[in-house]
Order: structure tokens, then sequence, then C-alpha cells
């Protein structure tokens, strides 16, 4: 392919792609594209008849992929948000086809790195915060009219934020001296609001991950995946999915729960053998390695998860 090497390295690359790819003639999906380490690794390990259908809502990554990866003839890849995954690989690859489908949830390092597109509380720079720039209004414009109620719920159920009220007050009072248009502006709020500093983190950390997953409705697109995501995979198929948040990790959790050991209700006259489980989960949890998160420290937090398509 003469790849250009990655810019960022890819946590659990290595276990994400062998956990996934149980077929090399199989039908594949990278449904968070970022910049490749997952499906080059993919396609390392796919025969001449494998295919890997590659899905990001960034047009920054799509640019990277059409760059250096399209020259396979195995893999294509198309701008979409996970809400659109069932017609994306409808049109390429035909539901129920699928043998795995990966999802690397959250923000990839490029888009951190990358000042102008306000995801960090490191780098001054505008205040954006949008996955898709095409797509929903900036954090600034949020911000700009968003409630002291609104922010604290934001910052509380998303960020599991503590102080939430505080920070929410801090940035209204701030807004009505001067717009809050950059991310070294609202760290600098968040900071002198926050009165007690976790070790090894900085004070911004929750407040800006809360309305990040706010504003590119990170959470509801998951449930929006799931879904459909049955209805991709083909019987015998496998969804792993690498998770960076609680909020996130929970709602994989019970999905596949949820379809391993399904609820009936109560004194309703049914065996055992007559309920319907869809899936079963693969192995235990799998969290990165010492030395790995020592080398990539953003990967502390990972936590993944597979299970198999049963019915």
């Amino acid at each position: 392919m003469g790849l250009q090497p990655e810019s960022h390295t890819t946590v659990l690359r290595a276990e994400a792609v062998a956990a996934l790819v149980q077929n090399p003639d199989g039908f594949y999906v990278d449904g968070t594209f970022g910049r490749g380490g997952h499906s080059a690794e993919i396609l390392k390990r796919l025969s001449s008849k494998g295919r890997l259908l590659a899905i990001d809502k960034d047009p920054e990554a799509c640019a990277w992929a059409n760059q250096y990866f399209v020259s396979d003839e195995r893999f294509v890849i198309e701008r979409g948000c996970f809400e659109d995954l069932a017609l994306i690989v409808e049109r390429h690859l035909g539901a129920g086809r699928v043998s795995g489908v990966l999802l690397d949830l959250g923000v990839s390092s490029p888009q951190l790195d990358d000042s102008s597109r306000g995801f960090s509380f490191l780098r001054d720079g505008p205040l954006d915060m949008r996955m898709d720039p095409d797509r929903g209004q900036s954090a600034a414009h949020w911000l700009a009219v968003a409630s002291i109620d609104e922010v604290t719920r934001v910052l509380r159920d998303y960020g599991e934020e503590k102080h939430a009220r505080r920070m929410a007050r801090a940035i209204v009072a701030a807004r009505d001296e001067a717009p809050i248009t950059r991310t070294g502006q609202l760290a600098s709020i968040i900071t002198e609001a926050n009165p007690s500093w976790e070790k090894h983190k900085h004070p911004a950390t929750r407040a800006f991950q809360a309305i990040r997953i706010f504003i590119n409705r990170e959470l509801e697109e998951i449930h929006q995946l799931l879904d459909s995501v049955l209805d991709v995979l083909a019987v015998g198929g496998l969804l792993v999915v690498i998770s960076f948040h609680s909020l996130e990790d929970r709602i994989i959790k019970r999905f596949i729960r949820g379809h391993e050991r399904p609820v009936v209700p109560k004194g309703l006259p049914i065996r055992d053998s007559e309920i319907v489980r869809r899936m079963r989960s693969v192995g235990k949890v799998i969290k990165a390695s010492e030395q790995e998160i020592a080398a990539n420290p953003r990967a502390r937090s990972a936590v993944m998860r597979v299970a198999e398509k049963l019915v």
C-alpha cells in the first residue's frame, strides 16, 4: 500500500485485530478509521478475497484514507456517522454478511493534537470540538447560549464532574464579560473554578471531555449504531469495541449482556432452552499493558470488549 507512517499510536491495535479477524476471506468494517492504524493491521490479515469497509465522520480522516489506503482494492472508505452504518454497509458489503465490526470510540490523537480543531485544553485554538466540522454547532456557539442548568447537566452527566455547578456558574459569569471562543480561555475558567485537582490529571479534563461528548452526540450515536449492528453482522460475526470512558463502556457492556442474558418477564412460562440469546461475550475484558501505557499514556483508560452474534 505504500502507507505513510501513522501520526499517532493506535491503542490495542494487535489485540483488537487478532480478536476481530477470524476469517481472512471475510468482510470487515472499521467504524472509526481515524488514521488507519487498525485498518492497516486488518488488511495485513486479509486474503485477496477479504474486504474492508472503513467509515469516519471526520473529513481529514477520509482524506488520509484516500491518499494512503485506496490503492488497495480490498479497501473502501465512506464518510458517515454511526447512524449511517447499516446503509453504508448495505451499499458496499450487503447486510448480514459482515464477519466483524471494529469500533475505537472517542476522539483520535490527531484531533487532539491539532489545536485548530478545539479539542485540547493543552493547546490554545478556536473552541470548536466538532468531529465533523460540517455538522452541528461548535462548543463556542453552545456555550454562548446555554443556561447554567444546561451546562451543569452536561458536565455532570457526560463528564462525571462533581464540581459541575460551580464550573457552570464560572463559565456563564465569564461569558458575560467576554465571549468564550478559545480553548485556552475555557481551560483557564474551568481550572480556576475547580477546587480539587486530581493527581496526574489536568483540572479541565472532565469538563472538556463532557462538552466534546455532548457536542458530537457521542453516546446517542453509539446507541444508534448498536441498534443496527446485529443486522449488519453475519451469524458468527464479531463486534470488537474499544472505549475510553466509563459511560461508553457501560453502554457496550449493557448491550452485550442484554442479548447474552435477556430478561424474561416474571411469571412467564418459558424454559431456559427457549430463550433466544443473540450474542455471547468472547473472552474477558482486555486493557492496555503496562508497556503500552508507558509508551502511550492515552491508553491507560482503554477497555476492549468482544462479542459474537449467535443468531
